[in-house]
């Protein structure tokens, strides 16, 4: 089986920013990424409920199988043993994408809220910081922060797309749409804003590169922010950031590079939320 370099087609924010990463950890990255990816579509493509649970069902035993048949299971398997990423990481993933599986997503409050972001993003941040070779404690904590706020932002870009599957993700939906999506917005910025003293620990050679995925995705959550009514919103489809837009928050990024060198860290960010996920998930076994 060959493998498509999905962070070039699905994520290119992401794809944008990892031209600042040495060749061997963009390689890394992608690989995690192809496995992610791989993953979503299954949940996310035009079938039946029964067809996607039979086709995640399959691929979650290929995995547990080690069928290295399948090359994105087969590199999957390669940076689990190399980085010491804990297979209850991908557990968790695999718990995120099966929960959108169902006639109907909706979550009653911000717990189910933190707990879905986790398993579909948060995982990813820190099973990326793995892959940077991050050892502190707090510091994965803000990885899973940074991957929370950027699924944040994903829900308040998404809302139109995600409600035609029967997907809301949003608290109190029946009420203003659009000023639920702007608290999803603000919601994501305490997350973006814990995230970012984190960086500090990225070794110096990846740092820069997280700094740009930061402010770029953020920037997706800033545009949200501009809209005056649900009708602008609805008729802007999906939201992104330009090239030239990308250019401009990769400029600003040197400033919070310089930034880092300078601030101290502060502990116990996000402690309710994180304490809130733990209830369910127990975070240190990940970390």
């Amino acid at each position: 089986m060959t493998t498509k370099n999905y962070l070039s087609i699905y994520a290119k924010s992401f794809n944008w920013s990892g031209f600042f990463l040495p060749k061997n950890i963009y390689v890394n990255c992608s690989k995690l990424y192809d496995f992610c990816r791989t993953v979503d579509n299954i949940a996310d493509q035009e079938a039946s409920l029964d067809y996607k649970k039979n086709e995640l069902i399959k691929f979650k035993n290929n995995f547990e199988n080690k069928n290295y048949e399948n090359v994105v299971i087969k590199n999957m398997w390669t940076l689990m043993n190399e980085f010491n990423i804990s297979k209850k990481i991908v557990d968790d993933l695999f718990d995120g994408v099966e929960s959108d599986i169902k006639e109907e997503v909706k979550f009653k409050n911000e717990k189910e809220l933190f707990i879905y972001s986790y398993r579909v993003a948060g995982t990813v941040g820190l099973m990326m910081a793995k892959i940077f070779n991050i050892q502190k404690r707090d510091t994965l904590r803000r990885a899973i922060y940074l991957g929370i706020a950027m699924q944040l932002t994903n829900i308040a870009r998404d809302v139109v797309e995600d409600e035609k599957k029967n997907r809301v993700y949003l608290i109190n939906y029946s009420k203003d749409t659009l000023i639920n999506i702007k608290k999803i917005i603000y919601i994501a910025d305490t997350f973006y804003n814990s995230s970012f003293i984190g960086i500090k620990d990225i070794p110096l050679n990846c740092r820069f590169s997280i700094v740009v995925a930061r402010r770029v995705y953020r920037q997706i959550g800033k545009k949200i922010l501009k809209k005056k009514n649900l009708d602008s919103y609805k008729k802007a489809e999906k939201i992104y950031v330009s090239n030239f837009g990308k250019i401009v928050q990769t400029l600003f990024s040197i400033k919070d590079l310089v930034v880092l060198f300078f601030i101290k860290k502060s502990k116990y960010e996000k402690e309710k939320e994180y304490n809130l996920i733990n209830e369910h998930i127990e975070l240190n076994e990940r970390i």
